[in-house]
């Protein structure tokens, strides 16, 4: 019996998908757990599978092409099998590269969550980079494309050691970088000939745009500045990092660590405005929010609450990798229940957030900066770092948001306190 392809919902929020290759070509054989094609959802570039064991006899839509969740997009049958009633008479939409080449990258799977197989050895004798004759488009895997862009590598001249000929990312992190001197290519998306270029949002894209116009309309918003003394955090730090480099932690880190504190002991800040109701929770999953070449992703720190400071800046600066590189899993982020948006290392030294709905608030970081404060008798120099507070009125009232604000004031003004 035919098995259809259809464009799942791989992640929880997903609504479509944005077919980025296919992996296998009508009349590969395929089993139940193969990678069919890579997908771009509204967070990650994920591996869509085969539920069905035949042969790959239809693919009903293009690369790049954007499909409704549910949607047929291929059949598996046997080779016998008459399909015409499930594809009208299609047998395979038109291939990006050469169909008679290899396709996949086993040693560098894109999704999240598929284990990765282990790298084969590269050949003694072929090197990482070498003028190219070939012509047409080079085929290289989407972590390949996306790396030699952001280093800056002519994909044209790098050997792939992938599926032939295929450049995978081994190829690009041996690629020595072009001279510092040398322009670097922008992405095609930003290359202009005419006087205007329209580019297609990507899934990512419209997903923000549709999460900030459900919050910044609907939700009844209102806004908290303190200015805090950081001095203390910054001394802390120091001594921290005198002992080692496995004791750095960022600023950020420790504003994490003092909000999940903060959202303990103020538990009607840590909560989901569900409509006709609204769902306080006992544990504290902080999202951070991630800038990537795609947009804003917020990928969460589960149980922050009693997570030691080493632990949450591993796990951030984990997190903030696997972001960028689109490899986080659904599970990663979703689930927070407050958010925190810090822009100080751009130069920012004030902002406001929009609120990651149904959460009640997040809270915005600006830079930290030394000002001259009158300590009663002289003005000294001191580390000062203004935060701002989004808080969804329908859940946080004036009062409960500052004596939120209060308690992480107090929390980073005495990073001490922290340990009780």
């Amino acid at each position: 019996m035919a098995t259809k392809v259809m464009m799942e919902a791989l992640s929880p929020t997903m609504e479509e998908g944005r077919l980025v290759k296919w992996l296998k070509n009508v009349g590969d054989a395929v089993k139940s757990g193969d990678t069919l094609a890579e997908v771009e959802t509204d967070k990650a570039i994920m591996e869509l599978v085969a539920r069905g064991d035949g042969v790959l006899r239809a693919r009903l839509v293009e690369e790049g092409s954007t499909s409704a969740i549910g949607a047929l997009i291929g059949v598996i049958a046997a080779p016998d099998e008459d399909i015409a009633a499930l594809t009208g008479g299609a047998t395979a939409a038109a291939p990006a590269e050469d169909p008679a080449a290899p396709a996949g990258d086993a040693a560098v799977p894109v999704s999240p969550v598929t284990p990765a197989a282990a790298p084969r050895p590269e050949a003694p004798d072929a090197p990482a980079a070498i003028p190219s004759e070939r012509s047409g488009p080079v085929r290289s895997s989407p972590l390949a494309r996306r790396m030699a862009a952001e280093k800056g590598v002519d994909l044209s001249a790098v050997h792939g050691s992938g599926p032939g000929g295929r450049v995978i990312r081994r190829d690009i992190e041996a690629a020595p970088a072009p001279p510092a001197t040398a322009p670097i290519a922008l992405p095609a998306a930003m290359q202009i000939d005419g006087e205007h270029k329209d580019v297609p949002l990507t899934q990512m894209r419209k997903t923000i745009a549709r999460r900030l116009g459900e919050s910044i309309g609907p939700v009844p918003t209102f806004y908290l500045t303190s200015e805090i003394d950081m001095t203390n955090v910054a001394q802390m730090r120091e001594g921290m990092l005198a002992n080692g480099d496995q004791f750095k932690v960022s600023v950020n880190d420790i504003v994490i660590k003092a909000v999940a504190i903060a959202l303990v002991r103020h538990p009607e800040c840590n909560a989901h405005w569900m409509g006709d109701s609204i769902r306080y929770f006992r544990a504290v999953h902080v999202g951070m929010a991630v800038a990537t070449d795609e947009g804003l992703i917020v990928p969460v720190i589960r149980d922050a609450q009693g997570k030691g400071l080493g632990l949450i800046g591993r796990e951030a600066r984990e997190l903030a990798k696997r972001a960028r590189e689109r490899k986080l899993t659904p599970a990663e982020y979703s689930g927070g229940t407050f958010s925190v948006s810090n822009l100080g290392m751009f130069g920012i030294d004030q902002f406001t957030a929009i609120i990651n709905p149904p959460e009640a608030g997040i809270l915005a970081v600006g830079g930290t900066e030394t000002k001259p404060v009158w300590d009663g008798t002289a003005f000294v120099p001191r580390q000062r770092m203004r935060v701002t507070m989004s808080c969804d009125h329908r859940i946080i009232d004036g009062a409960v948001g500052a004596k939120f604000l209060q308690t992480l004031k107090q929390l980073l003004e005495s990073p001490m306190m922290m340990l009780f």
